[in-house]
């Protein structure tokens, strides 16, 4: 990427925008987890609590990103 401050704002503002993302899935994978939770479906809850950490991971990550690039 060139050194230019408004490419730097629009990649964050993209970045900001999947991360927005990353929470409403996040969301909404809680919200299947404690139906399978309630409903005895232990085993595919616990994928689903390691698909939330991957994504909980991610989206540090992304943040992490996001900061460095609207320092720029």
């Amino acid at each position: 990427m060139p050194d230019n401050p408004d490419c730097a704002i629009a990649t964050a503002d993209a970045l900001t925008l999947l991360l927005h993302n990353q929470h409403a899935l996040g969301a909404a994978i809680e919200e299947i987890t404690k139906w399978l939770l309630e409903n005895s479906v232990e085993s595919v809850a616990i994928n689903a609590v390691a698909a939330m950490e991957t994504l909980d991971t991610n989206a540090k990550a992304i943040t992490d990103a996001i900061m460095r690039l609207r320092e720029c």
